[in-house]
Order: C-alpha cells, then sequence, then structure tokens
C-alpha cells in the first residue's frame, strides 16, 4: 500500500482522536532499538528538578521566547490582542522589545508573525492519522535498522485516550513500538499499554521516597509498584536511569538500582543517562524560573564506574 492510500484509510479511521504534541522528532536513535520517529506528548506529573524538556510540563500551549533571535521588526505588537509586546527605544545593554507573559492567552498570534523565529507556540493539537502520517514517511529506515515509533514526554500516560489509539495505528501498520514512561499513573492506564508495547523505558530518578518527592513533586511508590506489575504480567522494560551531578549521583543510589535490578530478572537491561544541562536554556525561552543544583555534565568516569558495578553483579548494562 502506497503513502498517499495508506494515508487516506488513516485519516478515515483516527480522524477524530486528537492529542497535543510538543514535537516529533525523526531519526531519532537513542529512544529505543533501531531509527525511531519519537512522538512528544505534552503534560506532565512530575515537575523533575533536572527535566531538560520543560516545555512539556504543562498540558497547555505556551509561548517561547528567543530574545537573541528577535530583529525587533514590531509584527507581534501589531498581532497581539493583549498588548503583550511592547517595543520600546533601543538600548545597547538591553533588547528594546518586551514580552509581559502575565496578560498572554497563548494564541500564538505572535509566533505566526514572527519572521525571524524568536517568538514560538510550544504544542499543537493534532489528530492520530495526522502524526502517523508523518511517522510512516520513515518506514524504510524502520525496517532495515529494527526501529518504529517511540512514545514520550512530559508523560505519554497522561493523554491515555491519544496514546492507545496512536499505538493501535502504529502496530496496525507493523511498526515496533516503544513508551518512555515515568511509570507514575493509576495501574489501568498501563494494562491498556500492555498489548500495544513492545518495549517500555521506564525511568527510575531516585531509590529514596522523601528525595524522589523533594526532586519530582511525587515519591517513588506508585512508580515502584507499577514496575512490579509490568514486570509480573510480561512486559519488555529497560530501567533509564538518569544520573544527574548533585541531586542522585550517590553510591546508595548506584545499589539501589542494583537491588531493583536483581529483584526483576526478566528486566531487558538498565540504560545509565548521562545528565545535559538541555533544560536551562529552555526555561529562560518559557519564562520559567531555573532550578538551582543541576549545574553540569556528569563526568565520564563517574558513569564508567557505575556501569562497571553493575555489570560485575551481572546486570546488562548500557550507557
Amino acid at each position: 500500500m502506497n503513502l498517499v492510500t495508506n494515508t487516506s484509510r488513516l485519516s478515515t479511521e483516527y480522524d477524530s482522536v486528537v492529542g497535543r504534541v510538543f514535537n516529533i522528532q525523526r531519526f531519532s536513535t537513542q529512544d529505543g532499538p533501531g531509527i525511531r520517529t519519537t512522538v512528544f506528548l505534552k503534560g506532565c506529573p512530575l515537575h523533575c528538578a533536572w527535566c531538560h524538556n520543560p516545555e512539556g510540563l504543562s498540558p497547555q500551549t505556551s509561548i517561547a521566547y528567543s530574545p537573541d533571535k528577535c530583529i525587533e521588526c514590531g509584527e507581534c505588537v501589531a498581532a497581539c490582542l493583549n498588548g503583550c509586546h511592547k517595543i520600546g527605544e533601543q538600548s545597547v545593554l538591553s533588547p528594546s522589545h518586551t514580552y509581559e507573559r502575565r496578560g498572554c492567552r497563548t494564541c500564538g498570534s505572535c509566533a505566526s508573525v514572527c519572521p525571524a523565529g524568536a517568538m514560538e507556540l510550544i504544542g499543537r493539537d493534532v489528530s492520530v492519522a495526522e502524526v502517523l502520517a508523518e511517522v510512516l514517511e520513515d518506514k524504510p529506515f524502520y525496517a532495515h535498522s529494527g526501529g518504529g515509533i517511540t512514545l514520550s514526554g512530559g508523560e505519554p500516560l497522561a493523554q491515555i485516550d491519544f496514546a492507545v489509539a496512536l499505538l493501535k495505528a502504529a502496530r496496525k501498520e507493523g511498526l515496533h513500538c516503544c513508551v518512555e514512561t515515568s511509570g507514575h499513573a493509576t495501574w489501568d492506564r498501563l494494562c491498556q499499554l500492555l498489548p500495544l508495547v513492545d518495549l517500555f523505558l521506564y525511568d527510575y530518578k531516585e531509590t529514596d521516597p522523601e528525595r524522589h518527592r523533594q526532586y519530582t513533586g511525587k515519591t517513588n511508590e506508585a512508580i515502584l509498584k507499577n514496575l512490579h506489575s509490568l514486570h509480573d504480567s510480561g512486559a519488555q522494560i529497560q530501567l533509564n536511569c538518569p544520573v544527574i551531578p548533585g541531586f542522585n549521583d550517590r553510591d546508595d543510589h548506584l545499589a539501589g538500582i542494583a537491588a531493583l535490578t536483581e529483584s526483576l530478572p526478566r528486566l531487558r537491561a538498565v540504560r545509565l543517562l548521562q545528565y545535559h544541562p538541555l533544560g536551562s536554556d529552555k526555561l529562560k525561552r518559557l519564562g520559567l524560573p531555573l532550578q538551582p543544583g543541576a549545574l553540569g555534565k556528569l563526568n565520564n568516569e563517574t558513569i564508567e564506574r557505575w556501569l562497571r558495578v553493575l555489570r560485575q553483579r551481572g546486570i546488562h548494562a548500557l550507557n
């Protein structure tokens, strides 16, 4: 079936199922096996202090402003009905364009007319058919590399109806399906995904429940319970463990990862995710406060030592 015919059929079947995404990243190689297309869904129940995708935290659309791209053309001033943009006298020390977020309704009119891309609307509503049409453009690459589609976020379980419909459609097309999740959701939502997901990329952020609450806003009790339930249900799981300098780069957390892994004998692998401060610039662009603590990239020696410890205990550990 060619792509035109395929897209037409999908459009008829899935037009009514709509979700909100903030990015669709093609040729991704870090979100599951092979070459993949990763669909990032907006909205997350956790608020990790080190989040590198803060644009996915809120389920609502948002505006990102990059002052360094602004050419002070005034198009946003004319387009905004709420007076959130002003062009003042030019100054060597500061840009003349000011953007007042308090009155902003995130309608996106400023972003739609900005010729320099300084204003960007984050989040768009799309149907399953629209997403899958884009995903299927790279289907030959999935076939040759063992890749497919990955749902990430944010948190895919926060938009469960859209996630289920998209995964069902992807499986009908023979795509390998991954879901990256924090596991913080009701068990019935994970149950809906069980028959549709080839590999869960399951985050394990912090061993200590109180530290987990401090760093993410939630304890890890439900997350661990769901992880064991997924494992016992026969799901394929890769444990993703972000290692964050100043937060969880502690030997007792490493011991916790090892102990948890040994309690899950069918776990596919443990992957240590090296922290990169990607979120700091995004926070500034979104007008959100910077988080203290996660200030730099973790040194390679720490990651290599952790890998050695896990491998010496017979754990399939990846970097």
